[in-house]
């Protein structure tokens, strides 16, 4: 799957490409001079430390911060996105840790929110709104049956099959996807496991921002390892082990089968 993966990118244009961020709050650089770029149909685990600046540089991706510099490109036309608005048009949406659901309505509710629709009279159109609920639900997993609960009642990988469901229905090409599986037990990682794989035959582009180097392994195509804000590196994962991106990660040094950035250490 990886090397098809890397096949598939030869002449491909980018569905992110960020060139040269950077970023930063009182004078320290949270974000220095980093890239990435991120194809449809791919997983891009992104790792490092906390501090080590891969969350800001998501934000500043998702419009929450605005750069101090760099450039971002999606599908090779230069974006402007200074603002959450600005990055939902470019068809890029995040999930955070939190999920953002409103724990006391059901799912065609969570998926509506803030984008209700409604009927001629003016009212909330509930059968039409559970009706595209389940059409959504239906592609992404096929299982989940609970669509009169209140999401509280949902386990953890049902409220994020709500979540994404959310994210896609509104024509997300661009899923960043934060800390999935924080708090999650074994079988519900597996489950959102399962539903990454659904959004990448999509032809959907996921940056995935994980601690769990086990879990970044089993689903991303490549990653990108930040130390200090600047990028180490970047490797598909049929190219390291996780021990060499333990390396990276921790001691900021490049291994062969990686491409080495401006912050990796002098070999």
């Amino acid at each position: 799957m990886n090397t098809k993966s890397k096949d598939t990118h030869k002449g491909a244009t980018p569905l992110i490409e960020m060139r040269d961020i950077s970023i930063a709050f009182g004078g320290i650089k949270a974000v220095d001079h980093a890239s990435a770029d991120l194809y449809p149909g791919e997983v891009v685990g992104l790792l490092g430390h906390n501090g080590a600046g891969k969350s800001t540089l998501i934000k500043i991706l998702s419009g929450a911060y605005p750069r101090d510099s760099g450039k971002i490109f999606v599908d090779g036309k230069e974006a402007t996105i200074t603002n959450p608005r600005q990055a939902k048009d470019y068809g890029i949406e995040t999930i955070y840790q939190t999920l953002a659901l409103a724990d006391n309505v059901d799912a065609a509710a969570n998926l509506y929110l803030g984008r209700e629709l409604l009927t001629k009279w003016g009212t909330l159109d509930d059968a039409a709104m559970e009706a595209q609920a389940r059409k959504v639900m239906g592609r992404l997993n096929p299982n989940f049956k609970r669509f009169k609960d209140p999401v509280k009642q949902l386990s953890g990988g049902q409220r994020q099959s709500v979540a994404i469901a959310r994210a896609i229905h509104f024509n997300a090409r661009i899923l960043i996807m934060d800390e999935p599986t924080a708090a999650l037990g074994p079988a519900e990682t597996e489950q959102v496991g399962v539903l990454t794989k659904q959004l990448k035959q999509d032809g959907i582009g996921i940056f995935l921002i994980s601690h769990d180097i086990h879990d970044v392994f089993d689903l991303a195509d490549r990653v990108i390892v930040m130390k200090n804000g600047a990028v180490v590196g970047s490797a598909h994962t049929s190219d390291v082990t996780k021990d060499e991106v333990l390396g990276m990660i921790i001691l900021g040094k490049c291994p062969p089968g990686a491409t080495a950035g401006p912050g990796a250490l002098a070999a």
